[in-house]
């Protein structure tokens, strides 16, 4: 439900991902969901924090333009193992070898979002940091025969088996690792007008 402010106004998640889309269910909202037809590469001599910021934005003002006085929800992650972009397995085979290489270690997700309402553009950005235990490889086949986390950063879907993997998160906000930092998005949306306790 929203504000008398903001009843006509559309809210829109600029994203194809059911983890972001049934992370914004959460708030009660009404909201369409329009995936962003962007290119997600990042330059190799860009940082990790301005990728994750520009791609949250550009998703957002993909359909932003496309639906003129909406509010917009844009948000991206990118996992990080030491200077290394870690992204989406896509294999079982990369799947492992990510969780072998992060076995004892520590991993980043850096999780941005951005809401666009007309002119007014709302940008923040959370560091999940994770340490994976030790993992010996017959872990990493029962945990992907489970969960199958093809399409995790990481390959680790926390929120399922994966957090069986870990030995300590460090955030503060524990919906920013499955892909969509609540805490700061409730925030811009009660600026934005939209009624939320």
């Amino acid at each position: 439900m929203t504000s008398p402010d903001h009843e006509s106004k559309k809210l829109i998640l600029a994203s194809a991902s059911t983890y972001r889309r049934d992370l914004l269910a959460r708030l009660k909202l009404d909201f369409a969901v329009q995936a962003a037809d962007i290119d997600e590469s990042v330059p190799f001599d860009e940082t990790a924090h301005h990728a994750v910021l520009r791609l949250a934005e550009m998703k957002a003002r993909t359909v932003a333009e496309k639906n003129p006085g909406a509010v917009v929800i844009g948000s991206d992650q990118i996992a990080l193992l030491g200077e290394k972009i870690i992204g989406k397995p896509n294999t079982r085979e990369q799947a492992k070898q990510q969780l072998r290489q992060s076995s004892g270690r520590s991993v980043d997700f850096l999780t941005a979002v951005t809401v666009i309402d007309g002119e007014k553009v709302e940008q923040d950005i959370d560091t999940t940091r994770i340490k994976f235990r030790d993992l010996d490889d017959d872990a990493i086949d029962r945990y992907l025969d489970a969960d199958e986390p093809y399409d995790c950063a990481g390959a680790i879907r926390s929120e399922g088996l994966g957090i069986t993997l870990l030995a300590a998160v460090d955030t503060r906000d524990p919906s920013a690792l499955i892909g969509l930092p609540l805490i700061a998005l409730t925030r811009m949306l009660r600026e934005a007008g939209f009624a939320i306790p």
